[in-house]
């Protein structure tokens, strides 16, 4: 575990802080409750700017691992509910969101990732930024997939002439098709991320995190592939968008997982 860097400290505690009172106050306190979700988005931001900026440390660089990769993908994810909470009632996962937040800042701060002082090439950055931007999207799919199936566990056991609404308000086809426009966009962000680290790379290595985010990819593909061919809709889909993330996160921020931490290497 690497110290925390001492300009990390105050947006980690203001983002931590503002999480922990969006997830346990009671929901009585309605609009100031979101208000210190967003607040915490804001200090997570700031908090993931000072650490993969490399911000105080001795070298230029930046700082990337793990820890950094899984916050900037809860991150995301809560981007995406502070859009869609200001568009539709969505309180019911702010909680949820809140505690993968707390969850996301402490692991960053004390796991800040090590200094990259020079990119493999200048192409890297770019390869980085859909990586992640394909972790966010994916992130964002796996959260609408399980509200996707909250949704059918409730249709499954209601009542004759029972309404059935989804945690999001929407329809539950609407839902359904949010959930896989956001696997098709992940789909997109990681196919380029790919191709470029294919394309890039020097020299091309068969590791883990390769053959992890070959094997996501190959999932998604089969996912978006059987749901255009064949309907694919449902558990069936949505298990298959639990298996590629799985997968995903295998890929980097598992790898590295196991080289920080269990390790100890870099």
């Amino acid at each position: 575990m690497s110290s925390v860097p001492v300009p990390l400290v105050l947006p980690s505690l203001a983002a931590l802080a503002s999480y922990l009172l969006a997830a346990t106050a009671s929901d009585r306190g309605g609009r100031w409750l979101s208000h210190a979700l967003l607040a915490g988005w804001l200090a997570h931001a700031v908090a993931l700017v000072v650490d993969m900026s490399g911000w105080g440390a001795s070298l230029p660089g930046a700082r990337f691992g793990f820890a950094p990769a899984l916050s900037m993908t809860v991150w995301l994810v809560l981007a995406v509910h502070v859009v869609e909470s200001r568009l539709v009632p969505i309180g019911q996962v702010r909680r949820t969101m809140a505690f993968l937040g707390i969850l996301a800042v402490a692991l960053a701060a004390f796991f800040p990732g090590e200094l990259r002082p020079h990119a493999a090439s200048r192409w890297a950055p770019l390869h980085w930024v859909l990586g992640i931007a394909s972790y966010g999207l994916f992130g964002a799919a796996v959260l609408h997939a399980a509200l996707l199936d909250a949704a059918d566990r409730r249709m499954r056991r209601r009542t004759p002439g029972e309404a059935v609404t989804t945690p999001l308000g929407l329809p539950l086809l609407a839902l359904e098709r949010l959930t896989f426009s956001f696997v098709a966009a992940g789909f997109i962000a990681l196919s380029a991320a790919i191709v470029l680290g294919i394309v890039h790379a020097s020299p091309w290595r068969w590791d883990h995190k390769t053959v992890f985010s070959l094997l996501g990819w190959a999932v998604f593909a089969g996912v978006l592939g059987g749901r255009r061919a064949f309907g694919w809709r449902g558990r069936r889909a949505t298990r298959w968008v639990y298996i590629g993330a799985g997968l995903l996160l295998l890929a980097y921020v598992g790898s590295r997982f196991v080289l920080e931490v269990v390790l100890g290497r870099v």
